[in-house]
């Protein structure tokens, strides 16, 4: 008999189904992740929510290296450029900004320097314009300038405008011409300013010129415009000989056969009207005292006129020269030693900065054209240098800066080279050594096309030599940065001062 005190046995769990696994008849265990849409398993995208490839950790292949290498390398040098191109014009705009805190005399307009800039050689206007936003305008605005234009966009615009702006400007002045200035707007705005009690600036207002191929031009203008005469020459009139009309005399008394004559279009004005027509003899009398048009269609209205009387084609005439865009010049350089200059030329010409525009074209020249565009901070610092030495209306002589400027030297060294072997300086002792070597490396990067012949009616300053006359050459200035204000612009670059410090006069 089993002891009812004693505890129930316990109960055993049922077992789990044949064939099942351990894991799963766990009731503890964590469900087992989805493993997401076969569809993208099949493409080899992850099996994750958000679709992204899959992505093992290893090494790129050789090709993706050097890839990488090259992609990286001129990405950065590109950035290292322009970065040290936004620091070069930052220095030379602090150098020059103090200039726009100061405040004008009253009824002084705003200084004012005239910048020159043409077409290069077989490209555009737009690359020039280009040049000059990118490089010049900051400075000047930083300065607080006011500039005038005068673009070129053939060869020959610049030289007639410079000479026209100083013919102008000899008007101006009281000299006698046959020729009054022309009333238009500019004109119009300046006696305005001047019953309004406004004047000009009266201190230094210079010149900028871009490129080699402007500065020919340039130079070529104020030969023109101070040298030569304020009025246009008279045009000599072509007449003809006395011989011309003997000649023709005999071929208009006597005709010959097979060419038309004034008997002819007699007759053929004759025929346009009215024609009779020939009698036959199974017409009527009716029929044949009646006119026929010459406008008929019908057989009869045919005209008999001879081949000779027939209307002959006139001759072509030869092809006529085409019309130069701009005048020719008033005075050729050939007689500058001989020309009288203007009464009112000044002592001292209106100072000029002359600045570099590198400008290459051609496939060939591709190597060159990457080289400059990794190196534009070199660029931006010259001209930088340059045009904030204008906005300072800090100038001197050409022969002055060519003996304390190396880079004028230098340029002056590359081309005037003396035959018995001495060296450039000793040939600066002629005015218009350093003028002709102004950025004349310029020249080897202009296309061959320029160099073909002329056609009637282009101008090829371009090609021409630069001729200067002593008088003109030693009334020149260039503009040229002090050295104090060199190692002003150092330490702005450097941080140690935020601007230019404005010096008491």
């Amino acid at each position: 008999m089993a002891d009812s005190s004693s505890s129930p046995p316990p109960i055993e769990p049922k077992s789990a189904a044949v064939g099942s696994s351990p894991v799963q008849a766990a009731p503890n265990a964590a469900p087992k992740a989805a493993e997401g849409n076969p569809a993208l398993r099949m493409m080899g995208m992850s099996c994750f929510a958000i679709g992204l490839p899959r992505i093992r950790a290893r090494l790129p292949s050789r090709n993706w290296l050097i890839f990488f290498a090259l992609t990286g390398s001129f990405a950065s040098a590109v950035y290292y450029d322009k970065y040290q191109t936004k620091r070069a014009k930052a220095k030379w705009c602090g150098l020059v900004s103090h200039i726009s805190e100061e405040i004008p005399p009253p009824g002084a307009m705003p200084r004012k320097v005239t910048v020159y800039l043409a077409a290069p050689p077989g490209d555009g206007i737009r690359s020039a314009r280009e040049h000059f936003h990118e490089y010049v305008k900051p400075i000047l605005v930083a300065g607080a300038m006011d500039w005038d234009v005068v673009e070129g966009r053939r060869e020959g615009d610049v030289r007639w405008g410079t000479a026209e702006r100083i013919r102008k400007e000899r008007k101006r002045k009281g000299e006698s011409t046959t020729e009054p200035l022309e009333m238009n707007t500019k004109e119009a705005l300046l006696e305005a300013r001047e019953r309004a009690g406004l004047h000009e600036w009266q201190g230094v207002k210079g010149d900028i010129i871009i490129g080699r191929h402007t500065w020919k031009e340039y130079v070529r203008g104020l030969h023109e415009g101070w040298l030569g005469p304020i009025d246009p020459p008279a045009e000599p009139v072509v007449e003809a000989a006395p011989a011309d009309f003997e000649s023709l005399a005999p071929e208009t008394a006597q005709h010959t056969p097979g060419h038309p004559s004034l008997g002819d279009t007699a007759v053929k004005a004759a025929a346009d009207l009215t024609i009779p027509s020939t009698t036959n003899p199974t017409s009527s009398p009716s029929d044949a005292s009646t006119p026929l048009r010459s406008d008929d269609a019908s057989p009869t209205a045919s005209s008999d006129l001879p081949p000779t009387q027939t209307e002959a084609k006139p001759a072509e005439e030869p092809p006529k020269p085409p019309k130069p865009r701009r005048p020719p010049p008033y005075i050729s350089a050939s007689t500058y030693s001989s020309a009288t200059p203007a009464a009112g030329m000044p002592t001292d010409l209106g100072p000029a900065a002359v600045l570099p525009f590198p400008h290459v074209l051609g496939f060939l020249n591709t190597p060159t054209r990457v080289g400059r565009f990794l190196n534009r901070r070199h660029l931006a610092d010259d001209i930088g240098r340059r045009t904030a030495a204008a906005v300072l209306a800090s100038y001197q002589s050409f022969q002055e800066a060519a003996l304390f400027d190396s880079s004028f030297a230098s340029e002056s060294a590359s081309e005037s080279t003396e035959s018995d072997g001495s060296t450039a300086r000793a040939a600066l002792g002629r005015q218009d050594t350093v003028q002709n070597a102004v950025l004349a490396h310029e020249e080897r990067d202009w296309e061959k096309a320029l160099r073909k012949d002329r056609k009637a009616g282009e101008e090829s300053v371009w090609l021409d030599p630069m001729i200067l006359d002593q008088r003109i050459a030693e009334r020149m200035r260039v503009f040229r940065l002090d050295p104090a204000e060199e190692e002003r612009a150092m330490k702005i670059e450097r941080g140690e001062v935020e601007r230019a410090e404005v010096v008491e006069q």
